[in-house]
């Protein structure tokens, strides 16, 4: 499924960002992927959905890191759009195993990274306690 307009995904550009949904996040840790989700600021959580990625140098060189992100972002547009939370941010950080596994391996993994997040209940404990 490829984003219509009304599903489009925004993004996360400012450093501040992220690192505000590292310290008030959730974390979900998968063999192919990290995802970090937290709530968004008031005005940009009128927006919708923002992602953020991230491929750090410990994956590879460039060509390999950039092929890691290009993998998350394709991943990332088919599962967010119907499954994930609508005033959430989410930062995607790649591992080694973005590169080996397989497409519906990754998917599994955002999917489940999803349904760890949503049931694990840290979202909803960190915003009371910092909001």
């Amino acid at each position: 499924m490829r984003n219509t307009i009304k599903n489009r995904l925004g993004r996360i550009v400012k450093r501040a960002d992220y690192r505000r949904i590292k310290r008030t996040g959730a974390v979900a840790v998968m063999p192919g992927l990290v995802l970090q989700a937290a709530f968004g600021n008031n005005k940009e959580s009128s927006l919708g959905k923002r992602i953020g990625y991230t491929v750090s140098r410990k994956v590879g060189k460039a060509v390999i890191r950039n092929k890691a992100r290009r993998r998350l972002k394709s991943v990332a547009s088919d599962v967010l759009t119907k499954d994930g939370v609508k005033s959430l941010d989410y930062v995607v950080i790649g591992r080694a195993g973005t590169i080996t596994r397989t497409y519906d391996q990754l998917v599994r993994d955002m999917q489940m990274a999803i349904d760890k997040i949503d049931k694990s209940g840290q979202l909803i404990k960190k915003k009371v306690k910092n909001g």
